[in-house]
């Protein structure tokens, strides 16, 4: 099996890399591209070191069954028709093909069957909030039909790339050296605050982050399910936090959530409030799972269930869920 990695420079990029390090898929031969500025460098893999060549309109994914792809929106439409020709799979980390109809979009643990319908050749990778809200939604639709969800986000540098993970470093050390902050990457100064603001502004003002939440979880659950969400910056390097409010068609017991959270693929429930046992982004990053805690009844609604989830978002966020679809196809 040969496969490509596309972006393979970027903070996703280099997660697909250690990823397919630590699984045992059979990779036969892994061929690297990048842009102009990351072309030429080399990168270590199984014991080989393998050089980044520059992604161009070429025949140069003839023979590579499947590309991991994560180099922006803009750059995944303008090498799509490239990469695909001559039959390669493209399971693509931007936006850029989410919401096609003819495009499928995948969570493994919740509609792995939509991977083997891709007419394109292209499969799509949802938006990192959606991603780690669905698993842990999808315990509790078997219950009983979710129709809606209220979310607040609280997301992490990494959700901005390398770039922004580096910046937010940046700031902390300048502010403590007495210095003004580089603010480049976020709208405001990260360090010591919170941008309740991620993605650009839409015509009912949601972000269109936010609105992602909306339109993704509704095609990846095939659901009529509705999602309010509120997407905000916090100054953690790594990993995303939500805490959601569901409403169902049935009252559920937390009992009942918490028995299907614990045997839900995937998950992984940290729920001993008294004993100060709940998720967090310093000690989820870096790790597979999506983890669920503080599970509670709505105070507001009889059908209603609130819980908090964290995740990385640059692993079942990004990197890894492209790796697990991988994984199902093959």
């Amino acid at each position: 099996m040969k496969i490509a990695i596309v972006g393979v420079s970027g903070a996703v990029g280099q997660e697909f890399l250690r990823i397919l390090e630590e699984r045992t898929l059979p990779v036969d031969e892994l061929v690297l591209f990048g842009s102009q500025r990351s072309a030429g460098r080399k990168y270590n893999f199984r014991g080989k070191e393998i050089e980044v060549k520059l992604l161009q309109h070429n025949d140069d994914f003839k023979g590579i069954d499947f590309a991991l792809t994560s180099a922006g929106a803009g750059t995944s439409r303008e090498f799509a028709d490239t990469i695909t020709k001559h039959g390669t799979v493209m399971i693509d980390n931007s936006s850029a093909f989410r919401m096609d109809a003819d495009v499928p979009l995948v969570v493994p643990e919740v509609n792995p069957e939509d991977a083997k319908n891709a007419p394109r050749r292209i499969i799509a990778n949802p938006n990192c909030t959606t991603i780690q809200m669905v698993v842990a939604l999808n315990a509790v639709e078997k219950l009983s039909h979710i129709t809606r969800v209220h979310v607040s986000t609280y997301q992490s540098a990494s959700g901005a790339g390398a770039a922004g993970m580096a910046e937010l470093e940046a700031q902390y050390a300048e502010l403590g050296a007495g210095k003004e902050p580089t603010v480049a990457k976020f709208a405001f100064q990260l360090a010591y605050n919170v941008i309740p603001h991620i993605d650009v502004f839409t015509d009912n003002d949601y972000t269109k982050e936010e609105m992602k939440m909306f339109h993704e979880t509704r095609k990846i659950m095939h659901s009529d399910i509705r999602v309010s969400a509120t997407c905000v910056r916090v100054p953690v390097m790594r990993a995303h936090s939500e805490s959601v409010w569901l409403e169902t068609e049935r009252p559920v017991s937390v009992e009942e959530v918490r028995a299907a959270f614990a045997k839900e693929p995937g998950v992984v429930l940290m729920d001993e409030p008294a004993e100060k046992v709940y998720p967090m982004p310093l000690f989820i990053a870096g790790k597979d799972p999506v983890y669920v805690g503080r599970i509670r009844k709505d105070l507001t609604c009889d059908n209603g269930l609130t819980f908090w989830c964290v995740s990385d978002q640059i692993k079942k966020g990004a990197a890894l869920n492209a790796v697990q679809i991988l994984e199902t196809l093959i």
